[in-house]
């Protein structure tokens, strides 16, 4: 029982900057009180004695402000930050090394008795402030879910759910392509290594000698300052991002992550209408060189629309 307290007392204080002791963290954290009233009451629960569990738990309720089920399973270094309003139900597990805020709810949606009603956490599961979970379904081991989600199906293991109802959004998968993957820049390497190849089966002038004139659908073609619009914003965005953080200060992995959107991560919905407008232009631009490419050879192009304004657009989402 006491290296189960050490246990809760260490991972208190390694992840809540506001603790300043273990005295404190004893005395003062209603979310540890509340594990171990949950403890005395679902030991009594598992014993039978299903009234003095419940009354156990009722008490543990008017003390913390933290309702917990006598039935519900709860593993080790569970840490209940804040803690008011939290609601937890009979049939819910939650694994070793999760961490739940304020304001959630881990509950059911159907009525009919002896059936798994209430969600699995698997271990190390972050809930944000507000969160509801609901349902019998399984939150995968390490997965976020942001503040106020509303998450009715199973969330793979490393994913975040945000939103209501939630969006599950998968990690990105490392074997993926660069970091320029997703706007637009990986067609156009494919465009520059596939040049040469179709150079040396159309009788084009061997190595050593002058390169031909680069088509004007290749995207590492230089790029006309009335053209700037059409260039992908994602490493402008980044560099501003750079910029206004504080020289020397690094910012952490894991600052606010929580809560499911850090302060270093765009929201995943204006990630992809970045990348839907940079395409956009990107497209635009070779539309563009095409129908100079094509008038340069004689063929006149009416084409009296205007260019994609992408930094506008791009703003406007921000």
């Amino acid at each position: 029982m006491f290296d189960q307290l050490r246990e809760d007392l260490a991972c208190i204080h390694e992840r809540d900057p506001a603790a300043r002791s273990r005295i404190e963290i004893l005395t003062c954290y209603p979310g540890l009180h509340a594990i171990l009233i949950h403890r005395l009451a679902h030991g009594l629960w598992r014993r039978g004695w299903y009234w003095a569990g419940r009354f156990t738990s009722h008490l543990g309720r008017l003390l913390t402000g933290i309702e917990i089920h006598p039935g519900a399973r709860i593993g080790r270094r569970v840490f209940i930050d804040h803690g008011f309003g939290v609601v937890i139900g009979e049939t819910a597990e939650i694994g070793d090394d999760c961490t739940i805020y304020q304001g959630v709810t881990l509950g059911g949606t159907r009525l009919y008795k002896g059936e798994k009603r209430h969600p699995t956490l698997e271990e190390g599961v972050v809930v944000g402030a507000g969160a509801q979970i609901l349902g019998g379904f399984t939150v995968g081991a390490h997965a976020r879910i942001g503040s106020n989600a509303v998450v009715i199906k199973p969330v793979p293991a490393g994913a975040t759910a945000v939103g209501n109802p939630a969006r599950v959004i998968l990690p990105e998968s490392p074997s993926g392509a660069g970091p320029d993957s997703g706007t637009g820049s990986s067609g156009a390497e494919s465009d520059a290594a596939s040049a040469p190849a179709a150079a040396g089966t159309s009788g084009a002038p061997a190595a050593g000698q002058a390169r031909a004139t680069p088509s004007p659908c290749q995207e590492d073609a230089p790029l006309a300052p009335s053209e700037w619009a059409a260039r992908p914003l994602q490493e402008l965005l980044q560099r501003g991002r750079t910029e206004s953080a504080p020289a020397g200060d690094t910012v952490p992995q894991e600052d606010f992550a929580p809560y499911g959107v850090g302060r270093t991560d765009d929201d995943p919905l204006v990630k992809v209408l970045h990348e839907l407008i940079n395409h956009t232009a990107q497209q635009d631009a070779r539309i563009q060189r095409l129908c100079s490419a094509l008038e340069d050879l004689g063929q006149r192009i009416e084409n009296g629309q205007r260019p994609l304004d992408a930094e506008r657009l791009n703003r406007m989402v921000d």
